[in-house]
């Protein structure tokens, strides 16, 4: 393969000829993990310095909402393992190892356990955060992962950690690339933030709405308490009726394809979950008529977690079998409007009453019998209309917000490749 010119080719592919590779050892002044406190959780304190275990190193983020503390005598004790500003820490052990994140100020002076290793970089010569990016880059996570044995993930070592091979552009445009990447973590936890602040204003309308303590304008009917199987169609057969026995239904009339079983790991919390699909023959689903559901009815779960959770059945398909744990529910479009039943269904308000008529300790279940007799409190159909519109409306904006959010991280994701192998220069 032909070389353009200014570049040259490496382990890394081709790379600008003015970069160098060096193993991480040579960068740094210190490649280290702590221990854990003789007496581990029972020493922690509620202020203190900071103790930063592998839970508190997220994917380039710090995640310190349960980030321990300890006390200035045992923090004298681990001297040799106390957090400087912009220390790398990397995850060494355990289901995390590969996750790395940059020191800020709120970690400084603290300590590290033994499953998260210091890596202090020679200033000058390697950007922390340069590195912390490269570490987090499919090359960085290539040779993390060529560290453990049949992938089990089992552990790095400091010499390991030392033979890492790292792609250095010069100093200042390493700190050009970090400020580059950094500006879109910041973007994506703006977005995070947004999001998020969405979610809580749309969960603050829906107790409002959803309770009658906010009216619309030109409402004012009483609303009215029915039991939950009201709400289904009467002259629909089997409009709110269970999934079949699991004598019914075994692994033996799983097939390749056909007609799609809806497990109750498809049933998420409003949304239906595509990343499971198993399948029975036409003839079995004819055999489980009763059971079958389609396109654009609910669901519910009687399994938790949560209980009763509820979504709308995709388009994809002609039809769908339900395993046992499904519940169907075909609402009477004379009286109720489905989207305002799928959101009063995921409410608080609801779940509540669904957990109080659950049995079980370890996981919650909901029997068809006491969840037909539950009490729902319901406003006349045109009220349901427009609360169920201003909700929705506010489910679009949230979901075009996440959409954007997976465009700029895939954005993000292209620039990592781009200006980690020199494709892209910024200066």
């Amino acid at each position: 393969m032909e070389v353009k010119p200014g570049h040259k080719q490496t382990e890394f592919g081709v790379i600008p000829a003015d970069w160098n590779i060096a193993p991480l050892g040579n960068l740094t002044t210190k490649i280290g993990s702590g221990i854990t406190p003789t007496g581990g959780e029972k020493v922690y304190q509620k202020e203190g310095r900071p103790f930063t275990r592998s839970q508190n190193v997220g994917w380039g983020t710090l995640l310190l909402d349960d980030i321990a503390y300890i006390d200035e005598q045992t923090h004298a004790t681990f001297s040799a393992t106390e957090i400087e500003l912009n220390d790398v820490l990397l995850n060494i052990t355990g289901a995390s190892i590969g996750r790395s994140a940059v020191a800020d100020s709120r970690l400084q002076g603290g300590n590290v356990n033994q499953h998260v290793c210091i890596i202090r970089v020679h200033g000058g010569s390697l950007d922390p955060n340069f590195l912390n990016f490269f570490l987090l880059s499919k090359n960085g996570q290539k040779q993390i992962d060529s560290f453990q044995a049949g992938g089990n993930r089992q552990g790095l070592n400091f010499g390991q950690i030392r033979s890492f091979q790292i792609p250095l552009p010069p100093f200042h445009e390493q700190r050009a690339i970090a400020a580059a990447l950094g500006h879109m973590d910041a973007l994506l936890a703006a977005l995070d933030a947004l999001i998020a602040k969405k979610r809580l204003i749309k969960q603050g309308m829906m107790h409002e709405l959803l309770t009658a303590k906010r009216r619309l304008s030109g409402f004012s009917t009483e609303w009215e308490t029915v039991e939950f199987e009201d709400i289904a169609d009467k002259n629909i057969k089997w409009s709110i009726t269970g999934g079949p026995f699991g004598s019914n239904l075994k692994a033996s009339d799983y097939v390749s394809e056909g007609v799609r079983i809806i497990q109750l790991q498809n049933i998420g919390d409003g949304v239906f979950r595509n990343d499971y699909a198993i399948y029975t023959t036409e003839q079995k689903a004819d055999e489980l008529i009763s059971c079958n559901i389609y396109p654009g009815e609910i669901i519910l779960s009687k399994m938790g977690d949560p209980v009763a959770r509820a979504c709308l059945v995709p388009t994809t398909d002609r039809r769908y079998l339900m395993a046992s744990d499904g519940i169907r529910l075909e609402v009477d479009a004379k009286r109720f409007d489905k989207r305002f039943i799928l959101y009063y269904i995921n409410s608080i308000y609801f779940r509540k009453k669904a957990v109080d008529a659950s049995t079980g300790t370890t996981r919650q279940r909901i029997g068809l019998k006491d969840l037909k007799t539950l009490p729902f409190i319901a406003p006349p159909q045109p009220e349901q209309e427009a609360i169920a519109e201003i909700l929705s409306d506010m489910d679009a904006e949230i979901a075009a917000m996440e959409q954007r959010r997976e465009k700029t991280r895939l954005l993000k994701q292209g620039m990592v490749q781009e200006l980690l192998t020199g494709r892209i220069r910024l200066v």
